[in-house]
């Protein structure tokens, strides 16, 4: 089984990286007119390179002069092999230096030394350089084969160089296959008949021809013409691979270097990103607002440090929220490079615990937890940190760096602390403090208002932080039997509305004046006047309830014998005659128009009655039995 990985070259400028590429490969990486007359390479060059044990690498040749490190960063960004360059007449040199330093913080595995131009050196001086690199290297965070002494004019150490070459490929991690798509964008051009295409180092999943993607920062979607791998079309890329898309409709003037093609919803971009970062000895201090250059895939954006817990010191690590001036695609432990506002010079790195951090958090971080190497441990952090608001279950993949198949493991691995609420993630005692504000409430609302059957189901929800949440609770203390959803109402579970003395009294005296108000009702306004006005409406609904009361609209009360009678007096009127007009009816009823529309409207409601033109016939509910009603 063929695997594929990529090597970048690093170095100082003209210690001959482009033509060590070219012995290896047989491809001049300079493409641009300027680059062969100047004799250095500007922008990123690509080639391919077998090597032994069925591996296939593409090589990403970058520009060693310091005018160039932003194309260099580019190049560098998602590689998994360096191939770090050392002339043999000048030895380590400043650009070597620093770009070691972006290799690491790029967190590049494995690497091999190649030392050039080893035809025009004599051995002991061969032996000096070597062991000024060997004392560069030690301690570096890469694994480093034995340098190679090299010619690409000569010939010389090639077969050496690549099977050190393969060794170190060996040990670089393999990428799934079946992740989220991303490639991050860094070329674009047009072609004949194919349009706009962009070109790239497919970072992470599958892209095939057919698919849709779309092109961020922007609303750019295309549909993928053809997908081209190293020149050769191929139905799919798969990651690890240098990719070309063709991608028609798509304005070549709208999409430029640092841009991103992905698939998944998941992907967006943010404006801030939550960082550890790491700065070299040689840097300032990093401080409130510090102005730095960020490198991030192929983008390169400025950025405003705010560190987490006073300032960064030159040689520490420290965490911090990084402001972007301009938008980014990121995902969880992508590492990025810092560099000075002015003078544009290397100061750091940093690691993305979280690319789509809270604008304003609630609560601590813990950037340390959210990198830890195990996704349960990342992802209870997570969700600790956004406290009740919880995290999207969707971001998750992009967030806590998940393949999406895991995402469901990872959450059930967490146990029982966290719980989901409809498309969110939250900490199980968000939905305990939810369960003891409800039942709080409900004890208020029992308390205050002892003759409701409950409290409307609405307002339970409305004071809980979303509908999914209080969904989530009242099913859950239903299930427990905690408390009774009722229709629109809740109640705890066994409570009873109930009289108190003075409110039995108040009762009576009410029920008492309904029957005097005979088919007249009374409104709560004139309720108002026979028992406390704040009291008047509960203890009405609660004679409703009761059924010795009825509610015609929104505040006419009536006792209960006198609507049926209302309602068996227009009943037989119409049925005398098949339809009666409303002044046949006043007559009947002896009710003025006033009191008698009302009753139409809810007779018209309960289907006892059908409006006819300005009369009324009897509907199909005309027979049903009043108490029905």
């Amino acid at each position: 089984m063929t695997r594929h990985v990529v090597i970048g070259t690093a170095g100082h400028v003209d210690h001959g990286k482009t033509a060590l590429v070219k012995a290896l490969t047989g491809i001049d990486t300079d493409r641009w007119e300027e680059e062969k007359r100047r004799g250095i390479t500007i922008d990123l060059g690509f080639a391919h390179l077998d090597l032994p044990d069925g591996l296939h690498a593409s090589i990403v040749d970058v520009p060693g002069h310091e005018d160039f490190v932003r194309n260099m960063v580019a190049g560098a960004t998602g590689i998994d092999v360096a191939l770090m360059v050392v002339a043999a007449d000048e030895g380590v040199m400043p650009q070597t230096a620093e770009h070691l330093a972006i290799l690491e913080f790029l967190g590049v595995r494995s690497g091999v030394v190649a030392i050039t131009k080893a035809d025009l050196a004599e051995d002991e001086w061969l032996d000096l350089v070597e062991s000024d690199i060997a004392s560069r290297l030690e301690g570096s965070a890469v694994e480093w084969e034995t340098p190679v002494r090299c010619s690409a004019f000569t010939g010389q150490g090639l077969d050496r160089l690549t099977d050190a070459l393969a060794r170190a490929a060996s040990r670089a991690a393999d990428r799934s296959t079946d992740d989220l798509f991303r490639m991050p964008i860094d070329r674009v051009f047009s072609v004949a008949g194919a349009g706009t295409v962009v070109t790239g180092t497919t970072w992470s999943g599958t892209v095939a021809v057919g698919q849709d993607v779309r092109i961020l920062p922007g609303t750019a979607t295309a549909r993928v013409r053809s997908v081209e791998v190293h020149g050769t079309a191929r139905p799919a890329a798969e990651p690890g691979r240098r990719t070309a898309l063709a991608l028609p409709g798509l304005e070549r003037s709208a999409i430029a270097r640092g841009y991103v093609a992905v698939a998944d919803p998941a992907w967006r971009t943010t404006t801030a990103l939550d960082v550890t970062l790491r700065l070299l000895p040689e840097a300032k201090p990093l401080t409130q607002r510090t102005r730095v250059r960020l490198h991030l895939g192929t983008a390169e954006v400025l950025a405003r440090v705010t560190p987490e817990a006073g300032d960064i010191a030159p040689g520490s690590t420290g965490s911090a929220r990084l402001r972007l001036e301009a938008p980014v695609v990121a995902r969880w432990g992508d590492r990025g490079v810092l560099r000075s506002y002015s003078p544009m010079r290397t100061i750091g790195g940093c690691v993305v615990a979280d690319p789509m951090p809270a604008l304003r958090p609630r609560r601590p971080r813990q950037l340390e937890r959210r990198l830890d190497p195990d996704p349960t441990a990342r992802l209870s952090a997570l969700v600790e940190s956004a406290g009740d608001d919880g995290v999207p279950q969707a971001d998750l993949p992009v967030r806590i760096g998940l393949h999406p198949a895991s995402v469901e493991r990872v959450i059930d691995a967490a146990g029982d602390g966290l719980l989901p609420v409809g498309d969110r993630l939250v900490r199980r005692q968000v939905v305990a403090d939810a369960e003891a504000s409800t039942l709080a409430a409900l004890k208020g609302h029992h308390r205050q208002r002892p003759l409701d059957p409950g409290m409307p189901r609405e307002l339970l929800r409305a004071i809980q932080r979303s509908p999914a949440l209080a969904d989530l609770v009242l099913e859950r203390l239903a299930d427990r039997g905690a408390i009774v959803l009722d229709g629109g109402s809740v109640r705890l579970a066994g409570f009873t509305p109930t009289l108190s003395g003075e409110a039995e009294a108040f009762t009576s005296l009410l029920r008492t004046a309904l029957e005097q108000a005979g088919p007249q009702g009374l409104t709560e306004q004139e309720m108002a006047t026979i028992v406390p006005p704040d009291r008047a409406r509960d203890l009405a609904e609660y004679l409703v309830r009761q059924r010795t009361a009825g509610r015609i609209g929104r505040d006419r009360y009536y006792d209960r014998r006198a609507i049926e009678r209302l309602r068996t007096d227009v009943v037989a009127a119409i049925r005398e005659s098949g339809r009666a007009t409303p002044a046949e009816l006043r007559d009947r009823t002896g009710l003025t128009r006033k009191y008698l529309i009302p009753v139409l409207e809810w007779l018209d409601g309960l289907g006892v009655t059908v409006r006819d033109g300005d009369a009324r016939r009897l509907g199909p509910a005309a027979d049903q039995a009043a108490t029905d009603s």
